[in-house]
């Protein structure tokens, strides 16, 4: 049997952010890798990464909340970053904006004219998916448990 090396606390990250989100220097800038690119794929080329990120997916697989929990962010997420962004775009870093939260962003221009133009996720809509998708599970729910109820009463069940 062949010992596992015990992932660092940035590699287990990695491996978190990556099973959210597939995109590999995203997910290195935010496990605090100074140089995202060539960590993100030297860390997937790694058999322990790999087999961490196998298990971190199949545990949120078994999550069917990951829609709402995307709307929710999108609805309450804060835009602090954003506006960090917005005000400090020219002196910022590479690095620097890899680490922004940027998740509430939609798109992002630079005018010919000069400054900077951030355009959000609305936040309305979000709330609005976000509800749809909480009604959606309550009325599957509820169907489940209704043809539940109606079968045992086909067997001769009491009634529920």
């Amino acid at each position: 049997m062949v010992a596992v090396k015990q992932l660092t606390k940035k590699e287990k990250l990695f491996a978190v952010y990556y099973a959210r989100t597939r995109d590999p220097r995203a997910s290195a800038a935010l496990a605090g890798f100074t140089l995202p690119q060539p960590s993100a794929y030297r860390l997937l080329g790694k058999e322990e990464i790999r087999a961490k990120i196998k298990e971190e997916i199949s545990a949120k697989e078994s999550s069917p909340d990951e829609a709402a929990q995307g709307y929710r962010r999108l609805a309450f997420g804060g835009c602090a970053d954003a506006v960090r962004l917005m005000k400090n775009w020219d002196c910022l870093t590479g690095d620097e904006i890899e680490k922004l939260d940027l998740f509430n962003v939609a798109e992002i221009k630079l005018p010919k004219s000069g400054g900077i133009e951030i355009k959000f996720f609305d936040r309305l809509k979000a709330l609005d998916r976000l509800e749809n998708t909480q009604t959606g599970s309550e009325t599957a729910e509820a169907s489940l448990l209704s043809a539940l109820c109606e079968g045992a009463n086909a067997l001769g069940g009491e009634e529920l």
